[in-house]
């Protein structure tokens, strides 16, 4: 059972790609997932599983982006309507993932599966690709930057410890930091650095 995430600052997609395939009256049905950023990604992933399975019956696929898969496409290539690409689809938000896709290549082997038998072989495939990745987070995050002296340097560090997911930090006669700061955050962060060193850190600002 997947564990739904509730943090509206995490969203989750695959650690690696990955494949699996089933067997369904003679059909072999290949699923293959890949994480990706941007539809473009999306897009060159099932390019390379066309390529890779040309001769196949068909490469039905589902993917989508963003926290809340917002963005999303789906394709039956060929198959009746609705019994590939939704099925896929509905397979990647029940394991609550996002900035993944998935294509479904099958080849036929001589017997009809019927709409339902269709739908249901289609998100079996994915479901086993699927239930064998790990899968990581993907932080939704707001940039700070922090102008500051050596002064209040471990003040500083305390409050990033706390709140940030990364930092980077530079040193010279300041010290210049950059922050990702979870966005729920980001106002609380930039405020108790304020207030914490008494309006001595400098040139705080957050980068869009």
């Amino acid at each position: 059972m997947i564990e739904k995430s509730i943090n509206n600052d995490i969203y989750y997609t695959l650690a690696k790609p990955h494949r699996a395939e089933i067997k369904i009256k003679g059909s072999s049905f290949i699923a293959s997932v890949c994480s990706v950023n941007t539809k473009t990604d999306a897009m060159l992933f099932l390019d390379t599983i066309r390529s890779e399975f040309f001769d196949a019956t068909h490469n039905c696929f589902a993917y989508q982006i963003g926290h809340n898969g917002l963005e999303y496409r789906f394709s039956d290539d060929g198959e009746p309507n609705g019994t590939a690409g939704k099925p896929i689809l509905f397979t990647l938000k029940k394991y609550d993932v996002s900035d993944v896709i998935c294509v479904v290549t099958r080849y036929f082997g001589g017997t009809k599966l019927g709409v339902g038998g269709l739908s249901k072989a289609y998100q079996e495939s994915a479901a086993a690709a699927l239930a064998e990745c790990e899968r990581k987070p993907i932080h939704i995050t707001q940039k700070i930057n922090i102008y500051c002296t050596y002064e209040i340097i471990n003040v500083i560090k305390r409050l990033i410890s706390q709140y940030a997911v990364s930092f980077t930090e530079t040193y010279q006669d300041t010290i210049d930091i950059s922050a990702e700061v979870h966005k729920s955050k980001a106002d609380e962060f930039i405020q108790q650095i304020i207030t914490l060193t008494n309006g001595k850190a400098t040139g705080i600002k957050v980068k869009e």
